[in-house]
């Protein structure tokens, strides 16, 4: 016979009630000029083909790696997703010309964007090709901690290693003074590759900007890239929260569980931040959003054994 589970008492549970979420009338309030989207949209227009024109032309190999440290900007500045196609094909040719390409190179920040951009569009380029900046016994030389870029390039390939990437353990571990090691993974906190590209893109704008070699046309592009994600995406919040308040939700939940509707948005950004996934961003943070209601309700409402067999429920359904 089953024991008989304690009863939950819920009455003798003090709740607090949480106050309304200011980002919901925030974001509301922020008006969005339809025809500003259209003037920047043009311009962009006018720009885009002008970096299609460095991506496309033909060239040698070192051509080709100049192409790939562009193709690295673009995604750092988040204007990749502009030039898919383009992107798509040279890396085709890279790959394909591979250890002609790096045979000769002893940059080590060239190595590593050229491993990270190629691992990045699936291209399995071996981390072999670090050996070359080792000593006999595996460890890197001490003569690169010199090179700043390079360093914190090579802590950036690291994250898109695999576990067979054995040479990305060394670079990880790297016996090097505690000030340099610290400076590199305060700077690494959150890498690039676990890192939103919204943000990824916004960082990089301002130091791109600073740059005293930058593309003045390529930062034009990134800032007006940046600006319609921005109202694309306050657009797109204020039809998210438009369809909360219309749901009516607030009134039908108790007082204490939380009004996470921007952040159940920004749950979807995380997974897609291109403006043509907007209805996979929707999805997404609707359902974000129901699942802080179930977690409200398991935290305030739910006994152990209750939560248990909820949990046993949906495995079951799998």
């Amino acid at each position: 016979m089953e024991a008989q589970q304690p009863a939950f008492g819920h009455e003798s549970l003090a709740f607090t009630k949480l106050s309304h979420s200011q980002w919901t009338d925030y974001f509301l309030s922020l008006p969005i000029n339809d025809s500003e989207l259209d003037v920047i949209t043009r311009e962009m227009d006018i720009l885009k083909p002008e970096v299609r024109e460095l991506l496309s032309s033909q060239g040698d190999d070192e051509t080709l790696k100049e192409k790939v440290l562009l193709i690295q900007l673009l995604l750092s500045l988040g204007l990749a997703f502009h030039f898919e196609n383009e992107i798509r094909d040279i890396l085709k040719h890279v790959f394909q010309r591979i250890d002609d390409i790096t045979g000769d190179e002893k940059d080590l920040s060239t190595i590593s964007i050229m491993f990270r951009v190629l691992r990045t569009y699936g291209h399995y380029m071996s981390s072999n090709v670090f050996k070359r900046f080792t000593k006999d016994d595996g460890k890197f030389e001490e003569s690169l901690m010199a090179d700043t870029k390079g360093i914190l390039g090579l802590y950036e390939a690291a994250h898109l290693g695999t576990k067979t990437d054995d040479m990305f353990d060394e670079a990880l571990r790297w016996d090097m003074p505690a000030s340099i090691s610290r400076l590199i993974r305060n700077t690494l906190y959150l890498p690039q590759r676990w890192n939103m590209e919204a943000v990824v893109a916004r960082e990089y704008i301002l130091f791109y900007e600073k740059e005293e070699d930058h593309d003045k046309m390529i930062l034009k592009l990134a800032k007006l890239s940046f600006k319609l994600l921005q109202m694309h995406y306050i657009k797109e919040l204020k039809t998210f929260i438009k369809w909360w308040m219309e749901s009516d939700v607030t009134s039908k939940m108790p007082a204490q569980f939380r009004e996470q509707i921007v952040e159940a948005w920004l749950a979807g950004l995380m997974m897609y931040f291109e403006p043509q996934y907007s209805t996979g961003r929707v999805i997404a943070a609707k359902f974000n959003y129901l699942l802080t209601i179930l977690d409200d309700a398991c935290d305030d409402y739910f006994s152990i054994h209750e939560i248990t067999r909820l949990v046993d429920c949906v495995e079951s359904s799998k």
